[in-house]
């Protein structure tokens, strides 16, 4: 059985929803999503993101150069 979260697992939809995932305040999600400082998308008006490419996104920032 694959650990690969389905579409709907994965998906995140509005800037309440990101910021709680990721653990920022939602002003200050919506200025990163705005600046296109973290891996996020529009849906309409809706940002969208996704849950598998946040958490790459940090483990990348994260890993020290390695």
């Amino acid at each position: 059985m694959s650990n690969e979260l389905s579409p709907a697992e994965d998906l995140l939809r509005g800037v309440p929803a990101i910021a709680e995932y990721i653990g920022e305040t939602e002003r200050k999600t919506y200025y990163q999503c705005e600046k296109g400082l973290i891996p996020v998308g529009k849906l309409g008006a809706t940002w969208i993101a996704s849950k598998t490419k946040l958490r790459r996104h940090y483990d990348q920032l994260t890993d020290g150069g390695q």
